[in-house]
Order: structure tokens, then sequence, then C-alpha cells
């Protein structure tokens, strides 16, 4: 690939990640709650998510879901329910008070236990793993950086969607880092944590009802 055109790849592949969805949302409010650490393994479930969607396309199962009704279907709904599911959790959480969100700010120092940490890789990665829309997203974005001279147009396709998966890994670890250090100094953001789950909560759920109502690419 023309190094112009590597560099227009990365450049709007940043732009992209850089757009709040999904994923910078569950990786701000992990890190609002939680601290730095807590948010940057947020951000790698997220990754790791990006990840079986990155094989998948590019062992051409990304294709057979976007020309099969029943299998974005499928995936479509356990999206959709995992999302709505995890907007519930947030909706219904308790408000913390002071203690409590000082143990919380704690996380970033270690405090936390490993299956705690844990849970939130899983929950990340299973926000990405379950949305079909990520993988009809690498279907259609990473073909245009793919010329129809190259020999192995699966590996090119691998490769440019690890390529673009790293640079999202860093991005996200950027709005990690961004919302930990906003938690820290402001003290009004502390104070309505439990405002800010609701909010979450809410944007998760509009997230899953969106995907639900998102039609097959091929009806």
């Amino acid at each position: 690939m023309p190094l112009d055109q590597l560099l227009l790849f990365i450049a709007a592949g940043l732009l992209l990640n850089l757009t709040p969805g999904p994923d910078v949302l569950y990786v701000v409010s992990n890190a609002l709650r939680g601290g730095a650490r807590v948010g940057v393994v947020a951000a790698l479930g997220i990754t790791a998510g990006c990840f079986v969607h990155i094989f998948a396309a590019a062992v051409g199962v990304s294709a057979l879901m976007a020309a099969s009704a029943t299998a974005f279907t499928v995936l479509k709904w356990l999206g959709a329910t995992y999302l709505v599911y995890v907007g519930v959790r947030l909706l219904l959480s308790k408000a913390e008070s002071a203690i409590q969100l000082e143990a919380a700010s704690a996380i970033s120092t270690g405090a936390t236990g490993q299956n705690g940490l844990k849970t939130i890789f899983l929950r990340g990665f299973w926000t990405n793993a379950l949305n079909p829309k990520v993988a009809l997203f690498f279907l259609a974005f990473l073909p245009q950086f793919i010329t129809p001279a190259m020999d192995n147009k699966p590996l090119a396709f691998l490769l440019l969607g690890l390529l673009f998966n790293f640079n999202g890994m860093w991005v996200n670890m950027g709005w990690a880092l961004t919302a930990a250090w906003l938690a820290r100094r402001v003290d009004a953001v502390q104070r309505g944590m439990h405002w800010l789950d609701r909010i979450a909560g809410a944007m998760f759920i509009t997230f899953g009802l969106k995907l639900a109502l998102t039609d097959n690419p091929t009806s």
C-alpha cells in the first residue's frame, strides 16, 4: 500500500475511534467510577472484542453475515439485549456515598480484585463482540484501502484491521485516562457520579434499541 494511502487510513481510523459511541461510553463511565486502571481494562476489553470481528471478516464470516438475514438477526438481537442489560444495570445502581467514592478511586491504585477487573474486561469484550454493526463496519471500511492488485486480500484485510484496532486501543486508553483525571480533580463529577451512571445507562439502552431496530443490509 502506498504511504499516502496508509496515512489516510490511519487518520480516518483515528477520527472514527474518537467519535463517541458505545465503546467510548463504556470506557469513560468505568474510568469515571473506578479510575485509570479500570478504564484501561475496559479499553482492553473493547479492543479484544474488536479482534473477533477482524478475524471473522478476514475469513469471510462478516460477508456471510451481511448476506444472511438469519445470521445478522441473531447477532443483532444478542448485541442489543446485552447493551440494554448493561444500561438497566447502570440505571438501577445505587447512589454512591462519599466513602464508596473513595473506595472507587482507590481502584486505580490496585485496591480492586482480579475478579472485578476480569468482569469489566469481559463486559467490554461482549459489548463489541456481540455487535454485528462492528463487523459490518470493518466489511465496509477496510476494502476501500485494499486495491484489486493486492495478491493476498484476506491478509491485507487482517493487517489493516489489526492496525485499526491497535490505534483504536490507544484512543480508548486516552479516553480512560482523561476521564480518570477529571474524576480525581472535579468534585462535582464525584458528587454526581450516580447521575452519570443514570445518563450512561440511558445511553446504553438507546444504543441497544437502535441496534435492535437496525435493518439487515440486504433487505
